[in-house]
């Protein structure tokens, strides 16, 4: 992992087409802006991580349930 450390209004590019901003830093929350081709997907982490668990919980109900349908009775 790179760590930068970089004050409001400088800025990160990574490759030639995204760039980072920090627009604002009030106590422990730091605002930034991303500039990015529209056909890069931009998710917050919090976001895929709630996905993952969500299809993960979601494809052990389904074995589950897939499971009580073949049990013999």
């Amino acid at each position: 992992m790179l760590v930068l450390s970089r004050k409001s209004g400088e800025t990160i590019q990574i490759a030639d087409n995204i760039e980072i901003t920090v627009l604002e830093i009030k106590g422990d929350t730091v605002r930034i802006g991303i500039e990015a081709p529209k056909t890069i997907d931009i998710v917050r982490g919090e976001l895929v991580q709630s996905v993952k668990d969500t299809n993960a919980e979601s494809a052990t109900s389904d074995v589950n349930w897939l499971s009580s349908l073949t049990d013999d009775r």
